[in-house]
């Protein structure tokens, strides 16, 4: 279905330019609708018609603290940014000349592109902390800004907030490209390239044009939604996966004369189950039963409870610690998770030894190690 043509503006207050004045117009936050497992959208919003070294926008609710916010720029001119970080919209004064109250998340360059006079650049930042979560006040609200070495004369911003993504930056993000092109041709194909997701990882598109017409969004992926000014139009896509699969988002847009596009996807997978141990095994005699009982769960990354996991869970020993020899593990080793949580209620080892370890093992999460633990009266 052909996109909007003039602006579905996300818009609401945001912090003003350090050098210009800001244009700001009315609107509302994109919220998630969807069921509250895997990849979801929390927040979304969005600001054209700025100008100047700063580039700012805030979310009016929110975003969850552990989230993933997708932080896309946009403006004229060649790539001049500088910084990428977040602040309170609190307007304390701050040396570096711009106000509000850091906040110190990590925002990774993720893709950059530039081309026919405009630009654009995504930056990611995973499991996001350090303000209020809900924020009562809009000076309590997170901003995102945008540092430039020179000032642009046009620019905004869109960001997005997505719970259920891996809290670790190293996991969290997948393959990303960015591409840029020119047409007349009506539609002129966008295509950053093709990504491989894994099952539950989503794919997050964004394409940009200096001509203000529609675009078709590339097939299976949704619409998130569409900006636009008098200079240009972006418009932003997601396409979550049951499966491993490859994707190639491609738009098509709807030019009538000389004009170019911009085009970038990026990978965000989800949060990694694996096991825990929330009862260590401890010190014991040889033959005796490791008492209390030792308790494995299920969590996700952010060391949240999976009480839907109802898989069995596998146990041995890790180091062997035995003196004289290899101690070996009795009692049930493989049972069932009831609500997430595995307990082996009989476990044995009989030799003496220090420095024991146990492991554990499903298939579907990941294992675990226990800590060191003795077989013996010291």
């Amino acid at each position: 279905m052909r996109g909007t043509l003039l602006g579905l503006l996300l818009l609401l207050a945001a912090c003003s330019d350090a050098v210009s004045p800001a244009r700001h117009d009315p609107g509302a936050p994109r919220f998630a609708t969807v069921a509250s497992t895997g990849i979801r959208l929390d927040q979304m919003v969005g600001e054209l018609s700025e100008s100047g070294y700063h580039i700012a926008k805030a979310f009016a609710t929110n975003p969850h603290l552990g989230d993933a916010i997708v932080a896309t720029f946009f403006w004229s001119g060649p790539n001049t940014i500088v910084s990428v970080a977040d602040h309170l919209c609190d307007d304390v004064p701050q040396p570096s000349g711009y106000p509000g109250t850091p906040v110190g998340n990590t925002y990774t360059l993720v893709e950059s592109v530039s081309a026919g006079g405009i630009s654009m650049a995504t930056y990611v930042a995973t499991n996001v902390q350090n303000y209020p979560d809900p924020n009562p006040t809009p000076q309590t609200a997170l901003c995102v800004h945008a540092i430039f070495a020179q000032p642009v004369p046009d620019g905004g911003a869109l960001l997005s907030a997505w719970s259920g993504v891996s809290s670790a930056a190293t996991l969290a993000l997948g393959q990303h490209h960015a591409a840029a092109g020119a047409g007349t041709t009506t539609p002129t194909v966008a295509d950053p390239g093709s990504v491989s997701m894994g099952a539950g990882s989503m794919a997050y598109g964004v394409s940009m044009s200096n001509a203000l017409v529609g675009a078709d969004a590339p097939p299976e992926f949704a619409t998130l939604t569409v900006q636009s000014d008098q200079y240009f139009i972006d418009e932003a896509n997601d396409l979550v996966s049951d499966t491993a699969r490859s994707v190639d988002p491609r738009w098509g847009w709807y030019f009538t004369q000389p004009s170019t596009w911009l085009a970038s996807v990026l990978v965000l997978n989800p949060a990694a189950d694996h096991l825990a141990f929330s009862v260590q095994p401890s010190r014991t005699l040889p033959f005796e039963t490791i008492t209390p009982a030792v308790q494995v769960r299920v969590v996700d990354d952010a060391g949240n409870p999976v009480t839907g996991f109802t898989g069995s869970v596998t146990i041995a020993i890790g180091h062997n610690g035995g003196m004289l020899m290899g101690g070996t593990l009795s009692g049930t080793k493989t049972v069932t998770a009831v609500n997430g949580v595995a307990t082996f209620n009989d476990l044995s080892i009989d030799q003496f030894g220090n420095g024991y370890t146990l492991v554990v093992s499903s298939a579907g999460v990941g294992g675990a190690e226990s800590a060191p633990f003795n077989v013996g009266a010291f």
